[in-house]
């Protein structure tokens, strides 16, 4: 299963206002598409992991266990304001619901896409992914 497709089907049990997939997908690749407008998880996940006492809540994703919870105030300051407010035009929710949904359904699909290393595989590794992080500074 690619990832769009783990990550629409996330957020559609999460939702509860009927929203068509192709508006959940738009939305998604809003969030997830670096500044050349090309798809890069790895970049999103580089961004959270670099952020100041977040490395453990991104290895709690990234590994098989439980996964650590990220309060709303801390996605939302992660992406841009501009992603989130897109994210939230494309499902016709507000940008708090939005943040609030984008708290609860992150960990879930980076845990997920990274099940089985895939993720992880892809950047090298979770010392790939805090190298990687370290490349923005």
């Amino acid at each position: 299963m690619d990832f769009l497709t783990i990550a629409k089907d996330i957020i559609i049990n999460k939702i509860s206002n009927s929203v068509e997939d192709s508006q959940i997908v738009s939305g998604i690749e809003s969030l997830f598409s670096n500044s050349s407008g090309d798809f890069d998880i790895g970049e999103v996940v580089s961004k959270f992991s670099q952020a100041d006492g977040l490395q453990d809540i991104v290895g709690s994703w990234l590994g098989d266990g439980d996964n650590v919870a990220i309060e709303p105030e801390t996605v939302a300051s992660l992406f841009k304001n501009e992603q989130v407010s897109n994210f939230a035009d494309r499902l016709n929710i507000d940008q708090d619901e939005a943040t609030n949904l984008l708290a609860e359904v992150v960990p879930d699909i980076i845990d997920n896409i990274s099940s089985g290393g895939s993720i992880l595989d892809s950047i090298g590794g979770l010392g790939g992914a805090f190298n990687l992080a370290k490349k923005f500074f």
